[in-house]
């Protein structure tokens, strides 16, 4: 048998990506009221690649000589391993819709999971030795995500208590990582390329807060919310400071890092817009539900070009092993 590598743990974010999508056209659907039919089958489809990423890493996992705790304690990939239960509790949060018990056992799952993986990995990290040029805008995930997700997703299926002690883990941590993040692009060489899209994640914890304290609070515009959407305002402009950066990267799966920070802030800026209700404001809907739509179609469709280029490429090296090896076996 021939071993090979794991896949990579950002192709995670596939699935990640997909979920925001599905919650922007959720909430779009629910303030402008047209069908709910595209977001339902944005679901199944978040819900069914979270799935086969699963089993595509169980399966190529099982055929490679390298270990899942190698990879989990590796300072790049290792932190996004919590997009796993953290795409779990987004998908549980939808399916209370549908079958509240079932959807209260998958979020209360996802929490767990995050917590245990986030109780591993900072003790892990606090042991020292880990160079400061591996630390990325992903090692917001464990924590800040983590913790944010939990709390919408808890606040989504009733668990009130428990939405605002996660809130509070979030927010502590939203200070702790964001400061170690900026501090390392400071001090420390550039990220390298496939690394660059990552900064994208840092535009997602305010979105995130922001929804979740409106789960916990009401959706009203009270002080903290308002704190909040300038925070989120401030991540946009950053992200904007960022693009001609952006725009130098090549093309790889990396790009799904943009996606979901996208999408969290557009659904965050509907929310807004059906609070607020400014002359126009369905407009400013369809146009944000329109750019998020297509930034992940669009990453979406190059994925899958680049795929089936690799695989046509692979396909034709393994052709010409063949013909070389029968030459040698004529001579």
């Amino acid at each position: 048998m021939i071993l090979r590598a794991r896949i990579p743990l950002n192709t995670l974010a596939i699935a990640f990506g997909a979920c925001g999508l599905a919650a922007a056209w959720s909430i779009a659907g629910d303030e402008l009221g047209f069908t709910p039919v595209i977001a339902n089958v944005l679901w199944v489809a978040a819900a069914i690649t979270w799935l086969w990423l699963i089993a595509a890493h169980t399966i190529r996992g099982g055929r490679s000589a390298d270990s899942l705790a190698t990879q989990l304690r590796h300072p790049v990939q290792g932190p996004i391993a919590a997009l796993f239960p953290i795409v779990g509790m987004l998908l549980g949060d939808e399916l209370y819709s549908f079958l509240p018990g079932a959807g209260v056992v998958v979020v209360l799952l996802g929490m767990a999971v995050t917590a245990g993986y986030a109780a591993w990995i900072l003790p892990f990290w606090m042991r020292g030795g880990i160079n400061l040029d591996s630390v990325h805008g992903g090692w917001l995930l464990p924590t800040v995500a983590g913790g944010y997700v939990a709390s919408l997703s808890a606040a989504e299926v009733g668990l009130h208590d428990l939405a605002v002690a996660t809130f509070a883990v979030g927010t502590f941590f939203w200070v702790v990582m964001f400061v170690i993040v900026v501090v390392r692009m400071i001090v420390r060489a550039p990220l390298p390329g496939p690394l660059v899209p990552t900064l994208a994640i840092l535009a997602a914890p305010p979105a995130l807060a922001g929804r979740a304290w409106f789960d916990i609070a009401g959706r009203s515009a009270n002080d903290i919310q308002l704190g909040i959407g300038a925070l989120a305002v401030l991540a946009i402009l950053m992200q904007l400071g960022l693009l001609p950066l952006y725009r130098k990267l090549k093309f790889s799966l990396g790009f799904w890092s943009f996606t979901f920070p996208l999408a969290a802030e557009g659904r965050y800026g509907i929310a807004w817009l059906a609070i607020t209700r400014p002359a126009g404001w369905q407009i400013w809907v369809d146009v944000i539900l329109a750019v998020v739509t297509f930034v992940v179609l669009a990453v979406a469709w190059l994925s899958l070009r680049m795929f089936i280029r690799d695989r046509e490429t692979g396909r034709a090296a393994g052709e010409q092993q063949l013909r070389t090896a029968d030459t040698a076996a004529a001579s």
